[in-house]
């Protein structure tokens, strides 16, 4: 039996990685209406968290209200936050995390994926004898090996392919991949290796053939970052720390040391965001641990600190699967502008990125128009001239912010530091900035080492390496078939809940509703491609998601994949949300709406919607215009000059399609430009030259049209399933096409 004693305590600020190590230490537990606290011993925590699930985030509150005073307190709720309250918890610290927002809603979740030491980091380290840069791309190898076991439901290797265009370019980058598998040592992944020009187009047949010499596949880690991220947060509750999202921290609070004469942070004013509620939350030592807000907090501290935070944001862009292999990722080393550049399979998808621009600091970074089609040009350099890379085809898109910084006890304070700073201010404040997210963990350590240090904090040392994360323990490859078996889920969808919540999959199954039919047993989606199923939502709530934009971004990932299809999805997730949150009518409102602005301005809507606006140019030849004349009147057989749903609906009854009115009404609304709820036959000469340049695919209507004309007369039912519903088109393509460009 753990042994129990009580301990003094540590406030976390923030919902991050940091964060969540510093909390695990302290648990509240709330029975008979009352909060009683225990606090494990660290040795003891280790093998056996002191709470089998996370307390629910009322009983968090209650602790963060009830305790007197905490060892540390963790402000930020991304990777760095989280693993700070992880590791003050588990050495035995009496530990909290207040995030603002929801755990990872910021720049942890909107990364590349990748857990990885960096090849562009080794290949400076060597050029420029930079021993900083090497440390780092060391310490990093170390880590990603670390993350691989803790988390292996929410992580595995990726091969990765350098393709090879000029024969000097072989000898050079192949030295520098082994050197990359050097440094690794024992954590090394899998040996890298050189392909041939043939063998290079087997693996990754989407590739421009001209000129290719041949590859180098080398291997790196990719994660599902919010989910990661998450799972650290929830860990580090399990172990005992108070975490809490949706907490702000309004103020530093400061008390005058009686030894030094002194004033010395001592807590915060915290604000739940979601009641407006404010209190007290105290502490002997406050973390820093905001990411882009580091100086937010920091000038909170002293408002005439200078700011050491160099923002810079990098968009990302996912794309339909079929633009990559399933198993192989590609490297641009050398983009237009210098930058580097990933193409990689995830979630059945393909991710592109990263920018790297200068940018303010923002809650809602939204990803330029210009980026996208950066990210799109640099694709296109690499893909053989038969794929047509389509704007249209852009299902999502976001941007990061990463939170670049100056060392401030550096001589040259100009300069940015690749690696991690711990800065602690004359007050005590304690701040951890810079890095990456693949070091989360050792950022952790070297800030509650630092704590511990400066603020006499009584630790043992860091027990994290080798800590399982929640879902990790119990978790093997072959997990899924058991909930196939046991519960009678779809394959697809019980090998998504193994990947996602590892040995925490079959509390989902429990919860999955019968869907009525022969098979799958149980597991309704909430959209019909992705695989995610309606129980998630019951399930997201025990893992502290209070908002739809919770849901759709980071307890499922369906906005990160295809806004269109989360847009789709939300009336049905706010509708379980609302019966379980006991949300009114008015507050259902205000999630959708909320959630709606959020793919808009952030996932990639807003320049989507910039495709096809009532200014777009018609760039269409004379033979085009009379073929689509032609078709067009085949529905407005009046010669009115456009077409409204009984138009549609004649024709499809002609041709024995049912469509119920909604879904018509949704169809012509997507090219309806001045929306007075008829399509003229300029809006459909837009559309259509829009779809020829490639700035539109998968549009509804125009997928409708062009298959009832070709099936009038064979009267061929027309399928109605959701195409690839790029960011170019008006709203989800419920058609199953082979190619969305149909003109």
């Amino acid at each position: 039996m753990a042994f129990q004693k009580a301990v003094k305590g540590t406030i976390l600020v923030g919902g991050g990685a940091l964060a969540t190590v510093l909390g695990l230490s302290h648990f509240a537990h709330y029975k008979r209406k009352q909060v009683n606290l225990a606090f494990v011993e660290a040795a003891d925590c280790i093998s056996e968290p002191v709470n089998r699930e996370p307390p629910s985030r009322e009983a968090q509150i209650l602790t963060l209200k009830n305790t007197s005073e905490f060892d540390v307190l963790v402000i930020g709720g991304g990777a760095t936050g989280s693993g700070c309250a992880l590791d003050a918890v588990t050495r035995g610290l009496k530990t909290a995390l207040v995030e603002r927002d929801d755990f990872s809603s910021g720049t942890s979740s909107r990364s590349t994926k990748l857990i990885h030491g960096g090849v562009r980091y080794l290949q400076k380290a060597i050029m420029k004898l930079d021993i900083e840069q090497y440390r780092m791309v060391k310490e990093a190898l170390h880590e990603r090996a670390n993350l691989l076991e803790i988390a292996p439901h929410l992580s595995a290797p990726l091969p990765i392919m350098l393709p090879i265009y000029k024969w000097w370019q072989l000898p050079y980058y192949w030295v520098g991949i082994k050197l990359y598998d050097l440094v690794a040592g024992s954590n090394c992944l899998k040996s890298s290796y050189v392909l041939s020009k043939s063998r290079a187009l087997e693996h990754f047949p989407m590739l421009q053939k001209d000129k290719l010499v041949g590859a180098i596949v080398y291997y790196d880690g990719q994660h599902n970052d919010a989910r990661m991220n998450l799972a650290i947060a929830l860990t580090a509750a399990r172990y005992g720390a108070a975490t809490a999202n949706y907490m702000e921290v309004m103020s530093l609070l400061k008390k005058t040391d009686p030894q030094t004469g002194k004033e010395r942070v001592s807590g915060a004013r915290c604000k739940d965001v979601l009641t407006g509620e404010e209190f007290d939350v105290r502490a002997k030592c406050v973390i820093n641990a905001t990411g882009p807000f580091t100086d937010t907090v920091r000038k909170m501290d002293d408002k005439d600190t200078t700011a050491i935070c160099q923002p810079s944001a990098g968009v990302h862009i996912v794309m339909p699967g079929y633009y990559s292999p399933e198993s192989m990722g590609l490297l641009d080393p050398a983009t237009s502008d210098g930058r580097v550049i990933f193409f990689l399979p995830w979630q059945k998808m393909t991710i592109a990125g990263t920018t790297d621009t200068p940018t303010d600091v923002t809650h809602h970074p939204i990803p330029s128009e210009e980026d996208i089609n950066f990210i799109l040009n640099e694709v296109r350099n690499y893909l053989s001239c038969d794929v047509e890379v389509r704007r249209g085809d852009v299902l999502a898109a976001w941007s990061g912010i990463r939170p670049l910084v100056t060392d401030p006890k550096s001589a040259d304070t100009k300069s940015i530091s690749r690696n991690h700073v711990v800065d602690i201010s004359e007050s005590g404040l304690i701040t951890i900035a810079g890095g990456k997210w693949t070091t989360y963990r050792s950022m952790a350590e070297d800030t509650i080492n630092a704590a511990v240090k400066a603020h006499n904090l009584k630790a043992g040392p860091s027990r994290t390496v080798g800590l399982f994360l929640q879902g990790g323990k119990d978790w093997s490859p072959t997990l899924y078939i058991r909930l196939v078996q046991d519960y009678g889920l779809e394959s697809e969808v019980a090998q998504h809940l193994a990947a996602t919540y590892g040995d925490k999959a079959f509390e989902v199954a429990k919860m999955a509703s019968v869907t009525g039919k022969r098979w799958p047993i149980v597991g309704v989606r909430l959209v019909s491609e992705f695989p995610y199923i309606e129980a998630e939502v019951k399930y997201g709530i025990k893992e502290y998601a209070c908002t739809a934009v919770d849901m759709i971004s980071r307890r499922t990932r369906l906005a990160f994949l295809n806004v269109q299809a989360a847009e789709e999805a939300l009336p049905r997730i706010v509708e379980l949300m609302g019966r379980e949150l006991n949300w009114d009518d008015s507050k259902k409102e205000e999630e959708l709406e909320t959630a709606r602005k959020f793919l808009y301005y952030e996932m990639g809507y807003k320049s989507r919607s910039e495709q096809l606006t009532d200014r777009s140019e018609i760039s269409l030849l004379p033979s085009d215009i009379d073929r689509y004349k032609k078709r067009f009147h085949k529905f407005d057989a009046d010669q009115k000059g456009f077409i409204t749903i009984v138009d549609v609906q004649r024709v499809l009854e002609s041709i024995g399609v049912q469509m119920d009115e909604n879904t018509l009404h949704e169809i012509l609304n997507e090219v309806d430009l001045n929306k007075n709820g008829q399509v003229e036959l300029n809006e459909f000469l837009q559309l259509m030259s829009a779809i020829q340049k490639g700035r539109v695919s998968g549009s509804r209507l125009a997928i409708l049209m062009k298959t009832a004309e070709e099936n009038l007369d064979r009267r061929v039912p027309i399928p109605v399933d959701r195409s690839c519903g790029g960011l170019g088109c008006l709203n989800p393509c419920r058609f199953r096409c082979v190619s969305c460009s149909h003109r």
